[in-house]
């Protein structure tokens, strides 16, 4: 009996609260009412026809200002969460193995290291915790990393979240725009490299989209060299449309860095960053000498997968990943050359 009065006691306290809501906001409403009916300056002024209002300056999107995450106060933060909390979490869900690194050896040991510009494929937000994970010094602890605008950087807190954690920086994914480029050049002038996803977007099916020419053509204009980069195996743990990830095994591979040539536009470039990475891709699933023998003959698998769709195309996906670390690898067959 006592459970039930103190029921019926809470629905009466409900009710009474509901009753004593609608009566202020009719209140209100009595009071709002009046100057809702009158013009300027209580609403805003009418605009004649064949009149365009310019829009109000936004500080979201692509006009986001990051540079406050790039001031000591909050590299140092930054610092602590990389190589602290998201270096573990990155360690327990991806166990990443890392090869390549040493093609970067050359620059690394200069005086005076150049800043890079760093060329992963994309099939899942862990491949920029991985990218960084894996990226050596000194380019690690002074890295910007290109992030969608119209994803990221939609709201104040979304858009501050990335810039701390990441140091991410809004750019437009459709084309790199003058006043990105001009921020880009700059901040690579004052020694900061670059991570950018020239696939401009998560894999939507599990294989890689086309090169577009962003990399190349802030290659071009900054003079940094470009550095191709494979991700194997983080589309099955954290892919686009899951809602949770799924620990397993993934690879990251470095390769040799590229420079346009003198003659070379940004598309050919484009091209042979492109290139660069399936070439990459085909190492991580069988080995150096095996991929370098495919290159040879332009037997590379390509990053966009077969040009069939259906369930064939799903079929080619799933025997791929068979062959990398989400799978039971399988081990290779090398035929070593005859040195004689």
């Amino acid at each position: 009996m006592a459970k039930r009065d103190d029921a019926i006691r809470s629905v009466v306290n409900l009710k009474r609260a509901a009753r004593s809501a609608g009566k202020v906001e009719s209140v209100l409403a009595k009071a709002v009412g009046p100057l809702s009916k009158k013009g300027f300056p209580y609403r805003k002024p009418n605009v004649p026809r064949g009149v365009i209002v310019p829009r109000e300056p936004t500080n979201l999107g692509a006009d986001y200002d990051t540079a406050w995450a790039r001031k000591y106060p909050a590299r140092l933060g930054r610092v602590l969460w990389v190589q602290g909390p998201m270096r573990l979490l990155t360690k327990a869900v991806a166990a990443p193995t890392v090869k390549g690194a040493d093609r970067l050896a050359d620059l690394r040991n200069r005086d005076n290291p150049p800043p890079l510009i760093f060329t992963p494929n994309h099939h899942s937000h862990l491949d920029t915790p991985l990218s960084i994970y894996a990226i050596p010094e000194p380019w690690r602890h002074k890295l910007i990393v290109a992030a969608a605008a119209d994803y990221f950087f939609t709201t104040k807190a979304k858009g501050g979240a990335a810039a701390l954690a990441l140091n991410a920086l809004p750019i437009d994914r459709d084309s790199t725009g003058r006043k990105s480029a001009d921020q880009i050049r700059d901040l690579m002038a004052d020694g900061w490299s670059l991570l950018i996803y020239p696939e401009g977007g998560r894999s939507p099916d599990g294989w890689g989209q086309e090169f577009k020419g962003g990399a190349a053509y802030l290659s071009s204009r900054t003079g940094a060299a470009v550095v191709p980069m494979f991700i194997d195996g983080s589309g099955p743990i954290f892919g686009k449309g899951m809602k949770r990830p799924k620990p397993g095994r993934t690879t990251v591979v470095f390769g040799t860095p590229l420079r346009p040539a003198p003659d070379e536009n940004t598309r050919r470039f484009n091209a042979r960053i492109e290139a660069a990475v399936a070439l990459l891709g085909d190492e991580s699933l069988t080995d150096y000498w095996t991929s370098r023998r495919n290159a040879a003959v332009g037997a590379n698998p390509k990053l966009t997968g077969p040009a069939y769709n259906g369930w064939r195309r799903h079929w080619a996906l799933s025997e791929r990943r068979e062959l990398g670390d989400m799978g039971i690898r399988r081990r290779q067959k090398r035929r070593w050359p005859d040195l004689g």
